[in-house]
């Protein structure tokens, strides 16, 4: 499967993860509603006709917002990364110096290409905020949009502008007021911080959310898939049994290529979490762009444990 790779990176993302996840995707009746958007991977990979995409970070839904109202354009993209990316070149600092004046414009401004910059020239792809705004450092690479990054990140807009049509719409706000909206033809799909690991990403997710999200998903009248993580070499995700043990459960092997230093970077059992039955599939590798994460899906499926519901 040839997958679409947004121009917004974060750690976790789910662009390894996209043929399992929509494998699983019943008939397209209705609009796909998606409380927990991020990057909005999976979503732009769906490729609903109609599609409610939401995140309480403002800063995911106004760049993807600026795309579909076509403030941000491929053309926009390019002229902008040119230009900030040769300050960044000649800067003082090894170009720290220009990447600390883009965070402070953006900190105060909050300018949708700002994001994208920090995004895309911040350590190792992550999303991180404190109370004062954007709060990761340089990646240390000055010359980070002089070639092909500048042209792969255009190409990426476009890609992503290609599949937002007028019928989609992008929100702030809590995961609850989307899933209430939805009907028994729409599919809700659920990407929420994984409970019980680190998920300091815009803000907290305690036990009390991870209850919230349960009880408004057992429900709704929409069919839903919830991604979550189902067990490491260390331990297991006690939320799977605590909270999801009434629904249908599919499980797979997959490598996070996440935290500085390579001995770091462990599997994990990823899980799908749905309210219907689960399909038998045979999964396609996804295939990115060249350079991204995409090129050798690490996933293997395990186990599939169907519960009472």
């Amino acid at each position: 499967m040839k997958v679409i790779v947004p121009p917004i990176k974060s750690q976790g993302i789910k662009t390894k993860l996209v043929p399992w996840i929509l494998s699983q995707v019943p008939d397209r009746k209705g609009r796909w509603i998606e409380p927990f958007m991020g990057t909005g991977v999976v979503g732009f990979n769906a490729a609903f006709k109609v599609a409610l995409m939401g995140d309480i970070n403002p800063h995911l839904v106004a760049f993807y917002e600026a795309i579909r109202t076509d403030k941000i354009t491929p053309e926009v993209v390019n002229e902008y990364l040119i230009r900030e990316g040769l300050t960044l070149s000649k800067a003082g600092d090894n170009g720290y110096d220009h990447y600390r004046a883009i965070r402070d414009r953006f900190n105060t401004h909050w300018d949708p290409l700002d994001f994208l910059f920090l995004n895309r020239a911040g350590f190792n792809g992550m999303i991180r905020f404190s109370k004062r705004g954007w709060n990761i450092p340089f990646c240390k690479k000055p010359n980070r949009f002089i070639g092909m990054l500048k042209t792969k990140i255009v190409n990426q807009v476009s890609k992503v502008r290609n599949v937002i049509s007028t019928d989609w719409r992008f929100t702030t706000g809590h995961f609850g007021d989307l899933i209430a909206v939805a009907g028994p033809d729409d599919i809700v799909y659920c990407d929420p911080p994984y409970h019980g690991r680190h998920t300091d990403y815009f803000t907290k997710w305690e036990d009390g959310d991870e209850a919230e999200l349960a009880r408004m998903l057992k429900a709704t009248k929409a069919r839903f898939i919830l991604s979550t993580w189902h067990h490491n070499d260390f331990r297991v995700n006690e939320s799977v049994g605590k909270y999801w043990s009434d629904f249908h459960t599919v499980t797979m092997d997959h490598f996070y290529h996440a935290g500085a230093k390579e001995a770091n970077r462990r599997p994990m059992v990823e899980a799908l979490v749905m309210n219907f039955t689960p399909k038998p599939v045979v999964v396609e590798d996804a295939e990115g762009d060249e350079g991204d994460e995409t090129d050798a899906p690490e996933v293997t499926p395990t186990e599939q444990f169907s519960l009472g519901i």
